[in-house]
């Protein structure tokens, strides 16, 4: 099939993309330096060049608290309109299937646990990450009115956090474990005796590995073709304090840990019910957090050291 990926020169895109190619399929991929996908004309010129016939949306703008907090407005503007104008060029060429990846940051700050799908929209997202939750939101209410109004066949998945080779490791930027496994690395290699993190360690995430994810995707576009949006992740959660103790396992720092309670713990707990992705499309997670930090350790390592 002839295949587009947006975002598909970044993290999980280039996952998606390589695994799509070895399997014989013909794959654009958009990067931001080609295409702005906030512009409906760049929008138009990539589906006009690519003519695809199944495409991946992935293409956000996202990062940690941090990044949340400082881009409020550029995270709602960019992922609403990337998804608005991916959607509406899905329409007007007429692609055969859409995927679309949404957020776990898009469930409500206090949403029972473990979250499920009906729960999406029982209350407002936690107050840091609303602004790119509401707009991801926002893009699954269009996939659904484009299904009943054009039949645009588009599926809307909703990822836990990712991990794995190959991460954002910006400290301005960054999720959780790239931004641990860093401090703590640096920390070990400067010969410092203490971290300081945000936070009180308290609060819990779910976390996928890369490639579960390209699964999960992967068996998705294949065997789902329904309008409600479906979560993917592991089903299992963990405190961040152990999370911090398992990276600094993973990494042999042997300082100690000190938590900054002045910075924002962010939502207090996050874990998916995962049935409904393995009853309707088979997926379940297979890699251990222990094994795929072990994994993502070492990468960053060799690519630290070169």
């Amino acid at each position: 099939m002839r295949v587009l990926v947006t975002g598909g020169a970044g993290f999980l895109g280039s996952r998606l993309a390589e695994r799509l190619e070895g399997e014989g399929h013909d794959v654009a991929v958009s990067r931001r330096r080609d295409r702005d996908l906030t512009s409906m004309a760049d929008t138009a010129r990539l589906f006009d060049e690519t003519q695809p016939e199944l495409v991946f949306h992935l293409a956000a703008e996202v990062g940690g608290i941090g990044a949340n907090r400082a881009n409020p407005g550029r995270y709602w503007y960019a992922n609403l309109m990337m998804g608005a104008h991916v959607l509406e060029q899905a329409r007007i060429h007429a692609t055969r299937k859409l995927v679309i990846a949404g957020t776990i940051c898009a469930y409500p700050k206090f949403a029972p646990v473990p979250f499920l799908e009906e729960d999406l929209w029982n209350g407002y997202p936690e107050e840091t990450n609303a602004p790119y939750g509401v707009a991801k939101k926002a893009v699954l209410v269009g996939a659904q009115a484009y299904r009943e109004q054009y039949g645009t066949n588009a599926i809307f998945l909703l990822p836990v956090n990712l991990y794995g080779p190959g991460d954002n490791f910006d400290l301005e930027t960054s999720h959780v474990i790239p931004a641990l496994i860093r401090r703590m690395v640096e920390a070990e290699e400067r010969g410092e005796q203490e971290v300081v993190l945000w936070g009180d360690g308290t609060p819990t995430r779910e976390f996928l590995y890369v490639d579960d994810c390209v699964e999960g995707l992967a068996l998705a576009a294949e065997r789902y073709d329904g309008a409600d949006p479906v979560n993917l992740g592991t089903g299992e959660e963990i405190a961040i304090g152990d999370l911090a103790r398992l990276v600094r396992d993973a990494t042999g720092f042997t300082g100690t840990i000190r938590w900054d309670t002045s910075k924002p713990n962010g939502q207090p707990r996050r874990r998916l019910d995962t049935t409904r992705a393995e009853e309707l499309f088979g997926f379940t997670a297979a890699v251990p957090l222990e094994e795929g930090l072990a994994r993502t350790v070492a990468w960053y390592r060799e690519t630290h050291e070169t």
